[in-house]
């Protein structure tokens, strides 16, 4: 078995350039795939609140893998990563109302869902992100330390925001 590889954000760097979209768009574009971004930046650039890149987490015990009924979503053996089977897909939306990040699209135009592939091993995002918010990491190990630590920061952040008046995140 493969060793759990995923994508790891540190909220405190992203600057929501959103780099990383249009690389991940640019990545999938011309496949069958959508060509929408697997990643999202939350936060509004323009007025300096806090930016959070979303994308799959490639969970240990995958909420989306359980709730498809037709078993379009397993984990593969190469990376260990978390794939839908376009094939199986049927577009009932299962699994983007079961994922606990809020990191499965629907593409309407093409009744399937989608989600971040981490680009069969070779993140567009991580490359295009100036800032070093986003990192390829092997095994949970190394990414569960650095995700609390994160969101202790984040947690900072918005009691900081909130102490001081400012809104949003």
């Amino acid at each position: 078995m493969a060793e759990l590889k995923t994508l790891s954000i540190d909220p405190i760097k992203c600057d929501g350039c959103k780099h990383c979209e249009t690389a991940c768009a640019m990545r999938h574009m011309g496949k069958k795939k959508c060509s929408r971004p697997r990643i999202d930046v939350l936060g509004d650039r323009s007025s300096g609140n806090f930016h959070l890149p979303v994308t799959c987490q490639q969970c240990i015990d995958p909420p989306c893998l359980k709730a498809c009924p037709k078993k379009a979503i397993h984990r593969d053996s190469t990376l260990e990563r978390v794939v839908i089977d376009e094939t199986l897909c049927v577009g009932c939306k299962m699994c983007v109302s079961a994922c606990p990040s809020g990191a499965m699209g629907f593409d309407p135009d093409l009744g399937l869902a989608y989600k971040c592939d981490l680009c069969d091993g070779d993140p567009q995002c991580v490359k295009a992100c100036e800032k070093g918010a986003i990192t390829f990491l092997n095994g949970f190990d190394l990414h569960y330390p650095k995700m609390m630590d994160s969101a202790f920061k984040f947690v900072g952040i918005v009691k900081a925001r909130a102490v001081s008046g400012k809104r949003g995140y």
